[in-house]
């Protein structure tokens, strides 16, 4: 039995940890084809968003504990950097549905994700702490999504918080009763849009990351200007003007 299921439903690729009898814990062995899977979706033209969930009662425990001294730590490390850093990297949206606990590295996993809907039951931690260990990897990515100052209480206390808390904090976007059903809605209207628009606004993203706003705003000018001159901006202004759906050419669309 795969340990990541993968379907596709019209622009929308979803993605499902698959190891409900260890709560989706993270091996290596998942954590490689995860990596894979995401790259590989954000090569393909015909994927406009990825969907992330799990199956099983639990989102993701986090590392597997069981694989240490099976495993070579130098293995583990790499597929953890891989995919802990994964976020900062994409120019295609990743939206996590969260449904149960996503602790450890689980919450890592959810800092990763560009947009996170959890539901009810969700509850999120750093408790690295506990077993005697810090959340060495997947520190930067929570302190990018909620602030270092809190990512240090929750390294030190190792708590576990619900969701209200998670939403509150930055770290999940919406609380919803059924966070699959929310977060594939919002992955199909992501999926409608423009793919020249939301690879080049991400790529921007990423690289006025730590610069400075006069260096900032030279990138935008720049990137701004090669969107004025795509195809995908002229037909969205045209659809706007005649009132109808655009057709985007980058999809291959042939607009009269």
């Amino acid at each position: 039995m795969s340990a990541l299921l993968t379907a596709r439903a019209g622009r929308v690729l979803r993605l499902t940890l698959n190891r409900p009898e260890k709560r989706n814990a993270l091996n290596a062995e998942l954590c490689i084809d995860l990596v894979r899977a995401i790259q590989d979706a954000q090569d393909d033209a015909s994927v406009g968003a990825i969907l992330l969930t799990g199956n099983g009662p639990s989102f993701c425990a986090g590392m597997d504990l069981g694989e240490l001294g099976q495993t070579s730590t130098a293995v583990i490390d790499r597929a953890h950097e891989e995919l802990f850093t994964l976020g900062a990297r994409l120019v295609k949206p990743l939206i996590a549905a969260v449904h149960g606990p996503a602790l450890g590295g689980g919450t890592g996993l959810v800092a990763n994700c560009h947009i996170v809907v959890a539901s009810n039951q969700a509850t999120f931690g750093l408790t690295e702490i506990r077993l005697g260990l810090w959340p060495f990897l997947v520190y930067r990515a929570v302190s990018a999504a909620i602030g270092d100052r809190r990512t240090l209480e929750l390294s030190l206390t190792g708590r576990i918080f619900d969701a209200r808390e998670a939403r509150a904090l930055g770290l999940a976007h919406e609380v919803e009763p059924d966070a699959v059903i929310r977060a594939d809605f919002i992955a199909e209207s992501i999926a409608a849009f423009s793919p020249t628009a939301i690879r080049s606004g991400m790529s921007y993203v990423q690289q006025v990351r730590d610069r400075g706003w006069t260096e900032s705003g030279e990138v935008a000018r720049r990137i701004r200007g090669e969107v004025f001159e795509s195809g995908d901006f002229r037909e969205g202004l045209q659809a706007f003007r005649e009132k109808r759906r655009p057709l985007w050419p980058s999809l291959g669309n042939v607009v009269d």
